[in-house]
């Protein structure tokens, strides 16, 4: 019956992590993997995230009970308002159907399904970013759409071609579904500016484009949630229909929890409440209901005021210590006379670097120096620490000369 089953090549991310963890070199270094490390490049739990786990292991009213379809409904106002900000548009008028979903992913996923099943065929092909997050597109075409790309990232100035983003975008056809990465796209670090934002929201609309916000960055990109939730922020005050995944993996840590939301902004509270109804008919059928424990814990940070101050300071040091690294990656490989220019690392912004770095290259930093990272030069700045900044430079100067 399964003979005839053939091997799937690994997943280049997951693989690059099993590669690491397969390699004796002492000095190896990690910079593929998408998570978080500290200074000592150990992984985090927030210590707001340890506080709230143990008052609710404590709290005897807790159960282990299924969770509507939907998820939890504190958490539907909670996630809105942090998306969305205090005096949002939508959310005062009751027009955005929420569903809990899978973290990030399982929030694209049921998005995909539902346009797939309700929205006209043209909104059946989505544009995505070239280059875009790699489960992107297995998402969308597992969804059965199909998917399209649109020009993003210049190679030669390494930096946004947004010019050739929105004369691609304006030819494309009109009710197309567009995905944009709300803050610290990836893999290339580089955003719109907000100026350029206001751009793409004028052509969206021009468009009728059915727009598609992935937000897995808020708050973990410049340390402020309010100047990282601008795109959504934008959208809403343009008092246009949209869609939102949103995820708390990076932004809290709560990588295995699988926590994310889906919210559908529409015109009217009637049309989401209709959206709401069908969204929980995809998800019945996909996965029932959510896991409980990481949206227990979400409710408790947002909903306290203490304890969101306490995640919105610890949140604000993780993007600090992002940013330190780039400026020493790029400070390191400038004091080394590095050939090339390196600058747009520090203009890059989030976890990720699309460094340049050409494949023949990170061949040679993985193979003679043990540094994994993905072939198409994108690293996570999360990987560098100061016990590892000097070696990184040094074989990087090395491959660039090679």
């Amino acid at each position: 019956m399964f003979a005839h089953i053939v091997e799937a090549p690994p997943d280049p991310i997951l693989g690059t992590a099993i590669a690491f963890r397969n390699d004796t070199n002492p000095k190896k270094v990690n910079l593929g993997i998408g998570a978080y490390r500290d200074n000592s490049g150990s992984p985090i739990v927030f210590d707001v995230v340890r506080k709230v786990e143990q008052e609710h292991a404590a709290d005897l009213k807790c159960f282990k009970e299924y969770a509507p379809i939907d998820g939890d409904a504190r958490l539907k106002a909670l996630t809105q308002k942090l998306a969305f900000g205090d005096d949002s548009p939508c959310v005062k008028d009751d027009r955005v159907a929420s569903t809990q979903a899978l973290s990030g992913t399982g929030a694209l996923r049921v998005v995909g399904e539902f346009i797939k099943k309700h929205l006209p065929e043209a909104s059946h092909t989505v544009y995505v970013s070239d280059p875009t997050w790699g489960n992107h597109i297995a998402i969308f075409e597992c969804s059965g759409m199909k998917v399209q790309k649109y020009p993003y990232w210049d190679p030669e100035a390494k930096t946004l071609n947004f010019a050739g983003m929105m004369e691609f975008l304006g030819g494309v056809p009109d009710g197309s579904s567009v995905l944009l990465h709300a803050v610290a796209h990836n893999p290339t670090g580089i955003d719109p500016t907000q100026a350029q934002w206001d751009q793409i929201l004028e052509l969206c609309k021009k468009k009728k484009f059915v727009i598609i916000l992935d937000c897995a960055y808020q708050g973990f990109a410049s340390g402020d949630l309010v100047t990282d939730g601008y795109a959504m922020q934008l959208m809403d005050k343009a008092g246009i229909e949209f869609i939102l995944a949103q995820s708390f993996a990076k932004n809290m840590g709560l990588y295995g929890e699988r926590f994310g939301m889906v919210h559908v902004v529409s015109n009217t509270p009637a049309a989401a409440k209709c959206v709401l109804s069908q969204l929980k008919l995809v998800v019945r059928p996909m996965y029932s209901s959510p896991p409980i424990h990481g949206g227990e814990l979400v409710a408790r940070i947002l909903g306290d005021d203490s304890n969101y101050a306490a995640w919105k300071a610890q949140l604000k040091e993780t993007a600090e210590r992002i940013l330190k690294m780039r400026q020493m990656l790029v400070k390191g490989l400038q004091d080394k006379g590095t050939p090339g220019t390196w600058t747009h690392i520090t203009d890059q912004i989030g976890m990720f670097s699309f460094t340049g770095l050409t494949a023949a290259q990170c061949t040679t930093l993985i193979d003679e120096f043990s540094i994994y990272l993905l072939k198409n030069g994108r690293i996570s700045l999360a990987g560098l620490n100061e016990g590892n900044i000097q070696y990184v430079v040094d074989a990087i100067d090395t491959a660039v000369r090679k």
